[in-house]
C-alpha cells in the first residue's frame, strides 16, 4: 500500500488516478511514499524518511526545497503545460484589458449616478477618456517560451500580432511546437526595445529578478503594455510604478496585488487567478498523479524538476531504482554487489541530470535487504528500493 499525503486541496479528477486498493490518500498520514501538493511552502517541513517523491500540481516549485530534495534522493514532479491554456487566456485578456482601459471605464461606468438620462450624458462626455488602442500590427514580446510561453506567442500570432520571443534554454521540441512566424531574439535587452507588449513566463531565479528595472525600462518604447502572470520579483514594481507616473509605460497588469500597486490608476492587479481554471486545476492534478504513480509503481520519472527522464518498459524480472551522486564508477560499483549477490542484470537504464543519477535495473531474482544493505552502503547511494 502505498501512502501520498495531501498538503493542499487536490482535484478529484487527480486522486482518482490512485486506486484506492493499492493507495492511501490523506492530509494527515504517518511514513508517507509521496507528497502532492499546489502552494503548501516545504521550505521549513521535516521531511519524512520515507518520502520518495513530491509532486507540485502546477508548473512552479519555488515553494518546495528543491535541492534539499535532491540530496536526499526524492524526485520532484511538476504538470507543465497542463494549466498552459488557462495562463494563455489570462494574459490575452491581460492584453484587451491594458490597451482598452477596460477595467477604468467599468469603474466610471458603476460609479455613475443620476437618471438613466443623466448617465447616458455623462457616459457620451466621459468615454473619450479611455478611448484605447488594438492588437493587430503591434508587437508582443513573450520571455520564456515553455508550454505557457508559445501558447501565447501562437495565440498573439492569430490575433495578427508580431510577436518576439526569448528563451536561450528552448529544446527543438519545444521550437517546432512554436510558430514560424516568432521571431527569436538573441537578447533580453534586444526584445524589449522593439515591443509594445511584454509578457513573462519563466520562473523566479537570479536571473529572472526584476528582469524588469528601471535601467531596461528606459530602453523600452513608450506607451508599452506590461503584463506578469508568471512570479511576483520579476518585475521590479516601484520602477515601473515610476515609469507609469512618467508616461513611459501605459499599463501593468499582473497576478500579484500590493500595497503598492493595487490601487495604481495604471495598474491592473488580480488575485493569483493565472490557473485558477478548473480544467487547469483537473489537467494538472491527473498529470502529477500519474507521474507520481508510474514512479512508484515502476520507477519511470517524467516531467522532474531535478531528475533525468527515465522510461524502461517493465519485462518478468524484479526491478531495482537506485539514486546516487554523479560520480564516477558507481555503476561499475552498484553491478559488482549484484554479481556478488549472483543476481543476473537482465536490463538497465541509466542517465544523469547535474548532481544527480538514476539507474533503473532489471534482475533474475528478487534481491534481498542484504543486497538493498550493501548497495545502499556505497558511498554516494542516496536511495534504493525494490519495486
Amino acid at each position: 500500500m502505498h501512502k501520498i499525503l495531501t498538503l493542499n486541496n487536490i482535484s478529484v479528477a487527480g486522486l482518482e488516478r490512485l486506486p484506492r486498493e493499492t493507495y492511501e490518500i490523506a492530509s494527515e498520514i504517518q511514513h508517507p511514499d509521496a507528497v502532492l501538493l499546489r502552494s503548501f511552502k516545504m521550505h521549513d517541513m521535516e521531511i519524512p524518511e520515507t518520502l520518495k517523491a513530491v509532486g507540485r500540481a502546477g508548473a512552479g516549485v519555488n515553494n518546495i526545497p528543491v535541492d534539499k530534495m535532491s540530496q536526499k534522493g526524492i524526485v520532484v514532479f511538476n504538470a507543465p503545460g497542463a494549466n498552459a491554456n488557462a495562463v494563455k487566456e489570462l494574459v490575452v485578456a491581460g492584453m484587451l484589458i491594458g490597451c482598452r482601459n477596460l477595467c477604468q471605464a467599468w469603474d466610471f461606468a458603476r460609479n455613475l449616478k443620476g437618471t438613466d438620462e443623466q448617465i447616458n450624458k455623462d457616459v457620451e462626455a466621459g468615454k473619450k477618456n479611455f478611448a484605447g488602442f488594438e492588437l493587430p500590427g503591434r508587437t508582443l514580446g513573450v520571455v520564456g517560451l515553455g508550454a505557457i510561453g508559445r501558447y501565447v506567442a501562437n495565440a498573439a500570432i492569430d490575433l495578427g500580432m508580431n510577436v518576439i520571443g526569448y528563451d536561450p534554454g528552448i529544446t527543438v521540441e519545444g521550437a517546432w511546437q512554436l510558430s514560424s512566424d516568432v521571431v527569436k531574439a538573441a537578447t533580453i535587452d534586444e526584445l524589449v526595445s522593439k515591443v509594445d507588449f511584454i509578457t513573462f513566463h519563466v520562473p523566479l531565479v537570479d536571473e529572472t529578478r526584476h528582469m524588469i528595472n528601471a535601467e531596461r525600462l528606459k530602453t523600452m518604447k513608450d506607451g508599452v503594455v506590461i503584463l506578469n502572470f508568471a512570479r511576483n520579483g520579476i518585475i521590479d514594481d516601484e520602477a515601473v510604478s515610476n515609469a507609469i507616473k512618467a508616461g513611459k509605460v501605459y499599463a501593468y497588469v499582473c497576478d500579484f496585488p500590493s500595497n503598492l500597486l493595487k490601487d495604481h490608476e495604471r495598474v491592473i492587479t488580480l488575485p493569483h487567478l493565472g490557473a485558477s481554471t478548473t480544467e487547469a486545476e483537473e489537467n494538472c492534478a491527473i498529470m502529477v498523479a500519474e507521474q507520481v504513480k508510474d514512479y512508484l509503481e515502476n520507477g519511470n520519472i517524467r516531467n522532474s524538476v531535478n531528475f533525468p527522464e527515465v522510461r524502461m518498459a517493465r519485462t518478468e524480472g524484479h526491478r531495482l531504482s537506485i539514486v546516487n551522486s554523479n560520480v564516477p564508477n558507481m555503476l561499475g560499483q552498484i553491478s559488482t554487489a549484484l554479481a556478488d549477490a549472483n543476481l543476473n542484470i537482465i536490463d538497465m537504464l541509466n542517465k544523469s541530470r547535474a548532481n544527480v543519477a538514476y539507474t533503473l535495473v532489471d534482475l533474475d531474482n528478487e534481491p534481498d535487504e542484504d543486497v538493498l544493505a550493501k548497495v545502499r552502503a556505497i558511498d554516494g547511494v542516496l536511495a534504493v528500493r525494490a519495486i
